[in-house]
């Protein structure tokens, strides 16, 4: 496998940001808010994709809906489409959604998915 610091440095990048952003959200509350886009107190399917897709859009640098392997960390791997994207976090959510209301709340969000 050749090295490819373009995909190392991509790969450092995601993961920087990820613990810049760990840093700053203490409590489940903390998700909650900055998830939250319409200020009900709940998070919607829709509110999840958004905050959760954010990696996916970060990644594919060429804005075609699909990451391919130079886009990913590692430079390997299938690729993924945005759609397939989104798919794998609407199961997550309905696994986190403990009550079946369609939404998750402050103890749902901290909760790891069923």
């Amino acid at each position: 496998m050749r090295w490819r610091p373009e995909a190392a440095l991509a790969a450092a990048g995601l993961w920087l940001a990820a613990a810049v952003a760990a840093a700053q959200v203490q409590r489940p509350a903390d998700y909650l808010a900055r998830m939250d886009a319409d200020g009900d107190g709940r998070v919607s399917l829709d509110e999840y994709q958004a905050w959760m897709g954010y990696g996916f859009a970060q990644m594919d640098r060429d804005h075609d809906g699909v990451l391919r392997a130079d886009e990913l960390p590692g430079g390997r791997g299938r690729p993924l489409t945005r759609q397939a994207h989104r798919a794998q976090l609407a199961e997550r959510f309905r696994r986190q959604d403990a009550n079946r209301d369609g939404f998750l709340d402050a103890r749902e969000l901290a909760a790891p998915p069923r």
